[in-house]
């Protein structure tokens, strides 16, 4: 029989990338970089089930 493996909840938000590095280049020619996170998952690229956040209200 086949096994089903269970879909992950993917962010909606951040389609799965949570965090990003983004900045400008320096005059030395080096990166600087910032690392930005999805502000709804907090950085996990997962969702909460809908159930579990209205339960904790």
């Amino acid at each position: 029989m086949a096994q089903h493996t269970p879909t992950a909840r993917i962010c909606r938000a951040c389609d799965g990338f949570a965090a990003v590095a983004t900045g400008t280049r320096l005059p030395d020619g080096s990166r600087a970089t910032l690392r930005v996170t999805c502000p709804t998952c907090k950085g996990t690229g997962r969702s909460v089930p809908t159930a579990l956040v209205r339960a904790g209200r």
